[in-house]
Parts: C-alpha cells; structure tokens; sequence
C-alpha cells in the first residue's frame, strides 16, 4: 500500500501514542514510573524514540516521514517538496496527533481517574507550556529549538542509507530536548501540541484540568517560523 497522506496520519498517530504515553507515565498517579521518579532525560529519549517509530511506521506506506507542519512547509519552501500536498499532509498530521493522543488517555485511563488537576493531571501530560511565562521568550525558544532540529534534517549527509536516518533522528531530538526543551517543552511540531491539546480539551477524561488555548498559538506559530528560517538559512548556505 503506497499512500504517503495515510502514512502520514499513521506515523503521527505513532509518534503521539508513544510521546504522550511518556508524558502520561511521569505525571500520572499510581504509574510505575511515578513512583520510581522519571528524570527529563526519560522524557527527551521517549519522545526521540517515538519520533523514530512514527518515521518507520509512515515510511512503511509511502510516506517522507514529515510527521510534523513545520517541517513539511520547511521543504515546501525549499522547493523539494509540492505545495499542493502541504494541506492534506498538515490534515493527516494533525489528525493522528489527536487519535495517537485519544489512544494514549485510554490506555492510562485508570491513571486519569485517580489524579487531580493538582496532583499532575494537566494539558501538559499531552501538550507543551512554558517553565516561565513570558510570550516573546517563549515564542523566540519555540523558533530557536525548530530551526536548529529542521537545519539538523536538511544538512543530513544524502549518502546515509535510509534505514539509519530514523536512527540519527531519536539523537538528534534528544540533543533538541535536553539542551534546549526544558524552556518552553520543546513542541518544535505544531500538530504534536495541537492535536493533543485538541483531544485533551474535547474528550471526557476524568479529573481533567484546562486547556490553556491561551498559550496554544506558540508551538503553531513559534515552529513554523523556526523552520523556514532553517530553509532559508541551508539555501544561503548551498
């Protein structure tokens, strides 16, 4: 099955599963890893593991593996990728996050209905927010951690066989996460924030706290920004 828009929407339903489930297991009550203490390092290689597995399972169908609108409209505006394809792929990515999410909730379900708002039941399990408010800083840490993951993707040598470049993605976001996550959390994909703040919002999980769409237009805005300037920063350099 050659179908690179559902290889799309399935590798992003993979990518979310397994990130928000990290998210799920540190900050929910009664989960093993609560209660042994999961350090951020747990976190940035969770989410650079799921990256890894979101790139294989979309590559299975077809897919480039975008698995994130920053980067597709990244290589839109570098010209190796068709802008006629940027909104079905955004759709697909999108709706993975929020079904790679809504997976997620079911599987900790249980978790869900034994912590409060105040014990660490918050968008955060599933979406990004800032360690210090401040809307320019947090815009500016969202652009920065984006271009620096996007220009780490297009300077990739050609010659690395396609097998390892998922590989040398899970080092790549975990560099991305420990050095400059701890910010703003690293959204760097605006589906990744999106679509799990989207589910979080809608569906009835238990002793759910607020969304905070205030907040909800940096990781959108701050990556997309972040990746065109790394598209333009590699054409200035070619």
């Amino acid at each position: 099955m050659n179908s690179p828009v559902f290889g799309e929407f399935f590798g992003t339903v993979v990518l979310i599963l397994f990130g928000s489930g990290v998210g799920c297991s540190v900050n929910l009550k009664g989960t093993l890893a609560k209660g042994v203490g999961a350090s951020w390092l747990y976190i940035a290689m969770g989410w650079g593991v799921a990256v890894m597995l979101g790139v294989l399972a979309s590559g299975h169908f077809g897919s480039p593996g975008h698995l994130n609108p920053a980067v597709t409209i990244g290589f839109a505006v570098a010209g190796s990728f068709e802008w006629g394809q940027v909104a079905p792929f955004i759709l697909a990515q999108v709706a993975g996050a929020f079904v790679g999410a809504l997976i997620a909730a079911i599987h900790f379900w249980p978790h869900f209905q034994n912590t409060t708002v105040e014990e660490g039941n918050s968008v955060g399990i599933f979406a990004t927010g800032p360690a210090i408010p401040n809307t320019a800083l947090n815009l500016v840490s969202e652009i920065i951690a984006t271009c620096f993951f996007v220009l780490a993707i297009q300077l990739m040598p050609a010659d690395i066989p396609p097998g390892l470049q998922p590989l040398m993605l899970v080092f790549v976001l975990i560099g991305i996460g420990l050095s400059l996550g701890s910010t703003t959390g690293y959204a760097i994909n605006p589906c990744r924030d999106f679509g799990p703040r989207l589910m979080y919002a809608l569906m009835p999980i238990p002793n759910k706290g607020d969304a905070n769409w205030g907040y909800a237009w940096i990781p959108i805005v701050g990556p997309i920004i972040g990746a065109c300037i790394a598209t333009l920063l590699v054409k200035g350099i070619g």
